[in-house]
């Protein structure tokens, strides 16, 4: 009956939609300066030091406390997106660092790489993760800034959307650690900081985190990188 196909198409529309949208909240699509002061340009003090921070929407949530506890002593920028999976930063790295002098970096990759795919398969297999972070470092090293690396933080162990396994963070920090430490960079243990206090920091069933916990987040990256500074 036409009412029938007519709610029909109604209910795969919303499904659509709402895949959409998830996906958006996923990589931060449609977020700007406009809309969200993490993007928004930074004005330097001069005189004080220039920190970069390179990652997803787990550093977009830690951004604007970190930008307040480092107020007066350091002007904290971010890279304007969501920093995606290591192809993504290969492909815009160079842009995001443009021709300025930074003094600290703290950046991470991983939480997109190792989510899987509708094919089943992670977005970035560990071994070609190895080989895009080895050539990101290389860049990053160039800029003779100090660099910190951020551990990927825990995924919860109820099911998340997209899939991800807490045992991938494992395995992929594992490899990230061994790249940072032939490079001697220091390393920010956000998941080791995270993991004892996941369920009090973490939202439920999501590898985001609440406000407070992203506070938490900011308050260890701010030790980490005043340790640079």
């Amino acid at each position: 009956m036409m009412w029938q196909r007519t709610i029909g198409a109604f209910v795969k529309l919303a499904l659509c939609m709402a895949c959409v949208c998830a996906g958006a909240a996923e990589h931060g699509a449609g977020r700007t300066a406009k809309t969200d002061p993490e993007f928004a340009p930074v004005q330097d003090v001069q005189g004080l030091p220039r920190v970069l921070l390179i990652g997803d929407s787990i550093s977009i949530g830690y951004t604007l406390p970190v930008r307040e506890l480092l107020k007066g002593k350091a002007n904290v920028h971010r890279i304007p997106v969501n920093g995606g999976p290591t192809p993504n930063g290969l492909r815009h790295l160079k842009e995001w660092l443009g021709t300025g002098k930074w003094d600290v970096i703290h950046f991470n990759w991983g939480l997109h790489d190792l989510k899987f795919m509708e094919d089943g398969a992670r977005q970035v297999a560990i071994g070609q993760y190895a080989a895009n972070l080895r050539q990101l470092v290389k860049i990053l090293k160039q800029t003779g800034a100090k660099l910190i690396w951020a551990s990927t933080t825990p995924v919860p162990t109820e099911e998340v959307k997209p899939p991800r396994k807490n045992d991938d963070v494992i395995a992929y920090n594992a490899v990230a650690k061994q790249i940072m430490d032939e490079n001697g960079i220091s390393i920010d243990d956000l998941y080791a900081f995270a993991l004892p206090i996941l369920s009090s920091i973490q939202r439920p069933a999501n590898v985001h985190f609440t406000e407070g916990g992203s506070r938490a987040l900011a308050e260890q990256v701010v030790k980490s990188i005043k340790s640079a500074l």
